[in-house]
């Protein structure tokens, strides 16, 4: 759709509910595959390496999706919305586009500072070669930096969470206490709600 339309255009939209389910798939997964016992080591190796090839689509699909906003203009918000929630609005987004690029970025960086980073390469849906950052060769201690990075990839996960949280609870608060088009810009077979 061209700048100024009612809703999101069809691109926008294909690309918000397929990033969205996928990181709804990977926070689970992510979750499941962290406390499988040693027991089940085939099946962990091998969740791990459709989590990398998830997490590195993601990054891609945003990156497409960030390049596609820059280049069509959304459709713009009620014009009796407060400021504030405005505000609010465009750093969700901002967040969104921060933790979606950040979170398999610092996912790459887990596994390109691992130890065992020689013996484990990655191949995306066990077909594309992914290489590791070659950052890591004279680090001392690979294993703890690489903890390091793991950390910070859970606690990117928990922010993910609540922002999608937030977003869902802003959604349906436009929908069923506002009463206005917000959440049909982006289900375009949805009415706004009724008043």
């Amino acid at each position: 759709m061209n700048a100024g339309a009612d809703r999101y255009t069809s691109v926008a939209i294909a690309l918000h509910w397929l990033i969205a389910l996928m990181v709804i798939g990977q926070l689970a997964g992510g979750f499941y595959m962290h406390n499988l016992p040693d027991a089940k080591a085939g099946l962990k190796f091998e969740l791990y390496q459709w989590h990398k090839s998830f997490g590195v689509t993601i990054m891609l699909l945003t990156l497409v999706r960030l390049a596609w906003r820059l280049t069509h203009k959304p459709p713009p918000l009620p014009a009796a919305m407060p400021q504030w929630e405005k505000i609010a609005a465009r750093g969700a987004h901002i967040g969104f586009y921060i933790l979606l690029i950040a979170m398999p970025f610092v996912g790459w960086l887990v596994v390109s500072s691992s130890p065992f980073a020689d013996s484990v390469q990655t191949y995306l849906f066990g077909v594309v070669h992914w290489p590791h950052l070659p950052f890591f060769e004279n680090v001392a201690d690979r294993k703890g930096l690489s903890h390091d990075f793991a950390e910070l990839h859970e606690n990117l996960a928990f922010a993910m969470i609540g922002l999608l949280g937030l977003h869902v609870a802003a959604a349906l608060k436009h929908q069923f206490v506002n009463k206005d088009a917000v959440l049909s810009h982006m289900v375009p077979f949805l009415k706004r709600g009724a008043r």
